[in-house]
């Protein structure tokens, strides 16, 4: 395994990526999984799966599409090899929606002052 993915956990043990995750229908969530699995396993992986995010100081972007539709999952870094899932979303605009980088942000401070 070249790098992990985790999801980014609230103190009170919420798991909101993996919330969202649940709430799509089982072939887009495995086809999230599956490219979040390829991101663990691969060591240099496509821009148009996974890429930092313009913009933002520290924020990658994994990016799946399914049937026509477009979903995102913000993460970061942890040290080199672990990658931190903060925030998950269908695409429905050209733009990434300013709420949920901001989201992403405030996950990822909380996640070091948990730590």
């Amino acid at each position: 395994m070249v790098r992990e993915v985790h999801f980014y956990e609230t103190a009170v043990g919420n798991r909101p990526v993996e919330k969202f995750l649940n709430s799509l229908d089982g072939d887009v969530r495995e086809e999230i999984l599956a490219t979040m699995e390829y991101i663990e396993e691969t060591e240099q992986i496509s821009r148009s799966l996974f890429c930092k995010m313009k913009g933002t100081q520290d924020l990658w972007e994994v990016r799946v599409s399914f049937k026509l539709n477009i979903y995102r999952i913000i993460c970061f870094f942890d040290g080199a090899k672990v990658v931190v899932a903060a925030s998950g979303f269908q695409k429905k605009s050209q733009k990434t929606p300013k709420q949920e980088i901001e989201t992403a942000h405030k996950r990822q401070k909380d996640y070091y002052r948990q730590r």
